[in-house]
This record gives structure tokens, C-alpha cells and sequence, in this order.
């Protein structure tokens, strides 16, 4: 990647709002109000989707593989509602963004996100917190020779792969572009669900299996490997922002393991923070487990912080406890 300082032709650009006409009416109520930017480096568009204001403290969300930042769309509001500034991109490859020349994995993607933050001139250090593939995008970018590492406060790694623990016994996840019709690729899309991002029967409801539709579609990183790696235990010991992690009880990538996970992470992150397990959830814990994932990641975030973002995170956290997402 070349040309790390923007041109002047790649200043941050304002589009639309746009949220998809599928969200139930109390979702996109929530999430109304929100921001969308387009910035650019080494000739490749980033689209960023952002909440509240510019002085807030900023938090920055990363979405998993085949995904968007519609992997958030529980969380984002209570975060809002709770003093932060909130940025979900799109990741290069995935959703609105673009697949920039010789972006194949995770490790070709920090650079188009430092460039974009720099752009979107966060207040202050920021927290960047990675659901699955998001999470290895994290840690790379905090490891990031040019990355100054003061400005990030803390890393949230959720449901992360790339720690080099495997679970032979996976459900393996089906191919669908083949069939012919949108039935027949329903089909798949639920069996894929249940084999790697849920956990419970009724947690696939109508809105997860049209955000997952959506979303994969639109996937153009299709040959991505270093999930299987061990990239991200390999990466933890460069970090020197705190390091928390969140993950389902029933995460389908760790199986089994977690007592072994958090040992491991908590053995090489040298600022390890917080371990969170959330009963009952499986992989795509933000969306399965929203009001008890919600909870958990605003106390990480919140403590130590500015006291008065912390006060709004405790009444942020007591209204959310009331609500269904």
C-alpha cells in the first residue's frame, strides 16, 4: 500500500443516510439520525457509517467476515445513547466498500481504516472493538508500525478467530451461489446460521436471515485464510492497549475450548483487561445476546473513563436492560 497522508482528493465525502428497508420500525427508529462518509485511500472508497457527535469519545466498531456494519445493528444505538461516538465501516471487500487492488485478507485492510479514521478526526483516543474477522482486522491495525498506539484506549476482541485452536468436529458451512433460485439459497443461508453464527432455533428470525442475505451477496473476499491461522495470537504481544474479549458461550469456533482461549489471550496480551463470557450465545453474540452483550461491552468501555460518559453509560445500561434488543 502506498500514499499513508490523503490527498486532497480523497477529503472525507458525505452520503445519503440509508438503512435497510427491513428493519423493524423500532430498530430503524433507534438508529435514526445517522451519518454516512465515504473516504478514499490509494484509490479505494471506505463507506463509514456514524452516530452522534463529533466530541464525543469514539468507539470504533468492526463487522466479521461477509458482513457489514449491519452486524451492529443492536449495539450501535445503545452506545450512542450512552456518550459515544460511534463508526462502523464497511470493510474493504464487504457491504458499500470497495475491494481495493490487492486486498486478499485481513492484513491488507489497516491501512485504508487508519487512513479513513484520519480522516473522520476522531476526539481523542479511540476503542476499537472486532466481531470475529473484525477482531483480527483490530488487532493488525493496532499493531500497525505507523499506527500510533496512544491513540487507541482499548481493544475489544469478540468472538475473534486466528488464535491457532481448532474444533475438529464443526459443522461445515454449505456453498450457495450454485443454486438457482432464492428459496434454495434460504435454505443454505439458515443452515450456515445455525452451523457457525447462532446458537438457539429462534434467535434466526426473519431480520438475521435477511441482514445475512444481504450481506453475503455482497462479499467479495472470498478467498480469505488467515482465519485459520494463528495470525492473532501471533499479534497480541506487539499490542499495548488494554485487551478485553467477549464471546458466546456457545461460540462455534471455540467449542469447548473457551477455558483454554482465555488462558491463552490472557497469557499474551501484555494489558489484558477483561474476559466476558455470555451464556447461552453463540458466535454472533452482539446480535444473539444484545442486551446482555450491550451491557457487558459498556462496562469494558466505560471503566476507567471520563466520569461523565460513565454515568450516562450506567443510565444508558438500565434503559437497555428494558429493552428486547
Amino acid at each position: 500500500m502506498t500514499g499513508a497522508v490523503p490527498s486532497l482528493a480523497c477529503l472525507p465525502a458525505f452520503l445519503p443516510p440509508f438503512l435497510p428497508p427491513f428493519l423493524p420500525p423500532d430498530l430503524a427508529t433507534a438508529l435514526a439520525g445517522g451519518e454516512r462518509w465515504v473516504t478514499c485511500f490509494d484509490g479505494a472508497d471506505t463507506v463509514w457509517h456514524t452516530w452522534g457527535d463529533a466530541h464525543r469519545p469514539c468507539v470504533v466498531l468492526l463487522h466479521g467476515g461477509s458482513g457489514s456494519w449491519t452486524h451492529w445493528v443492536r449495539n450501535i444505538a445503545p452506545l450512542r445513547d450512552a456518550g459515544w461516538r460511534v463508526l462502523v465501516p464497511d470493510l474493504p471487500g464487504f457491504g458499500d466498500s470497495d475491494l481495493p487492488t490487492g486486498c486478499v485478507d485481513t492484513d491488507d485492510m489497516p491501512p485504508h481504516l487508519q487512513a479513513g479514521l484520519r480522516q473522520l478526526q476522531p476526539a481523542g483516543p479511540v476503542s476499537l472493538v472486532g466481531f470475529s474477522f473484525g477482531g483480527m482486522t483490530a488487532a493488525l491495525w493496532l499493531a500497525q508500525p505507523k499506527m500510533n498506539q496512544q491513540s487507541v484506549q482499548h481493544l475489544v476482541l469478540v468472538g475473534a478467530p486466528g488464535m491457532g485452536l481448532t474444533v475438529p468436529e464443526r459443522i461445515p458451512l454449505k456453498g450457495w451461489r450454485h443454486l438457482p433460485s432464492p428459496e434454495t439459497q434460504a435454505q443454505i443461508h439458515r443452515h450456515n446460521l445455525m452451523a457457525l453464527m447462532l446458537q438457539r432455533p429462534d434467535s434466526l428470525d426473519d431480520l438475521a436471515l435477511a441482514l445475512h442475505t444481504a450481506n453475503v451477496t455482497r462479499d467479495r473476499l472470498t478467498r480469505r485464510r488467515l482465519s485459520s491461522s494463528d495470525i492473532l495470537a501471533r499479534t497480541l504481544p506487539k499490542l499495548q492497549a488494554r485487551v478485553s474479549a467477549i464471546y458466546g458461550e456457545h461460540d462455534a469456533l471455540y467449542r469447548g475450548r473457551l477455558p483454554e482461549l482465555q488462558g491463552l489471550m490472557q497469557s499474551l496480551a501484555p494489558h489484558w483487561w477483561h474476559w466476558q463470557t455470555i451464556p447461552g450465545a453463540g458466535h454472533w453474540v452482539p446480535y444473539e445476546a444484545a442486551s446482555a452483550f450491550n451491557l457487558a461491552l459498556l462496562r469494558i468501555l466505560s471503566e476507567p473513563t471520563n466520569p461523565a460518559v460513565a454515568l450516562i453509560a450506567e443510565q444508558a445500561q438500565n434503559a437497555n436492560a428494558r429493552t428486547p434488543w
